[in-house]
């Protein structure tokens, strides 16, 4: 089966590209192409790499040509320049819907987020809900998965948070309530996009997924510094001095060590889905847990922040 992933060299359509290809299947991987390093995901054996952007519907519609199914799995956590919420979100998967109904495409599934709703004063979060809504509206089969944290080599959360142990001694949390969240493996993402476009599963159907242990976030923290020899003092701290930070580190660095969006996701939760959407069927719910050996086969190399991550410093392409 021949299968098109739009983020294709990025962190869940790496994984997700891997799945099938190792399964024989055919991948056309989508991306913009401007970033260095995704080099090593454009030589996976048995996909094909193309340089298209989501504002392209002709492009778009070539890569998917004889395509049975598309992952839609492109998006950003932060805004930057003429890459908003609203372009990438919204207008982005309207053209991936117009460009696979050109290309006579037959699934798209959407990797959508856990907590996305509309009203709710999160540019993020609500054009991650209408991305679901136009893809619901599509007339194309169709599954929306809202998936929660999800975790494993060359994520942002165990990436950050490993390189900010390395640097801090001290973690402050978001809030000064506990918040809870089910770290999912990348590995089980990739499996429910395989079994959704390859099986049929889940056909005209938003679901949520979520790892199968609920934690607060300290211990998630806890169990990360602690794979990584870390023994760090973590703390309760108000969302507004984070909201600060973030916006600083959006300007400052390549990629933040916590962005705006990223501070609301975290200061409401990470265990439960807003509606509308309907739990997994028990065979295909996350097993892998979170464990000290799951969580080392994710982590980068070790090392704190540094000048390379500050966007002054950082080599072009990054």
């Amino acid at each position: 089966m021949k299968i098109a992933i739009t983020g294709g060299t990025g962190f869940v359509g790496g994984y997700a590209a891997r799945e099938l290809t190792a399964l024989g299947h055919e991948v056309v991987l989508l991306a913009r192409g401007v970033d260095r390093r995704d080099l090593a995901m454009r030589n996976l054996p048995g996909a094909r790499f193309v340089a298209a952007g989501l504002g392209d519907v002709a492009a778009l519609a070539a890569a998917f040509a004889g395509c049975h199914a598309v992952a839609h799995c492109a998006g950003v956590n932060r805004e930057r320049g003429a890459e908003t919420f609203r372009k990438v979100h919204i207008d982005g998967t309207r053209n991936v819907v117009e460009a696979a109904c050109r290309a006579g495409v037959k699934k798209v599934l959407l990797l959508s987020f856990l907590r996305a709703r509309p009203r709710c004063g999160s540019a993020y979060h609500e054009t991650k809900f209408e991305a679901e809504e136009i893809i619901r509206g599509s007339g194309l089969d169709f599954t929306v998965l809202k998936a929660g944290v999800i975790y494993g080599r060359g994520d942002h959360m165990l990436d950050h948070l490993s390189h900010g142990l390395h640097t801090f001694p001290f973690f402050p949390l978001v809030g000064v309530r506990t918040r809870r969240f089910r770290p999912m493996a990348a590995e089980d993402v990739a499996r429910l996009i395989r079994v959704s476009l390859v099986d049929g599963k889940l056909s005209r159907k938003t679901v949520w997924a979520v790892g199968p242990e609920e934690m607060p976030l300290r211990e998630g923290i806890a169990r990360v510094a602690r794979a990584i020899g870390r023994s760090p003092v973590i703390f309760p701290c108000p969302v507004f001095p984070h909201r600060i930070l973030a916006f600083f580190f959006e300007k400052l660095m390549v990629m933040p060590l916590i962005a705006r969006a990223q501070v609301q996701i975290l200061a409401e939760g990470l265990a439960e889905a807003s509606q509308p959407c309907e739990d997994l069927p028990s065979e295909l719910r996350p097993s892998t847990r979170f464990t000290q050996e799951q969580i080392k086969k994710g982590l980068p190399p070790p090392g704190g922040f540094g000048l390379r991550d500050l966007r002054l410093c950082a080599p072009r392409g990054t």
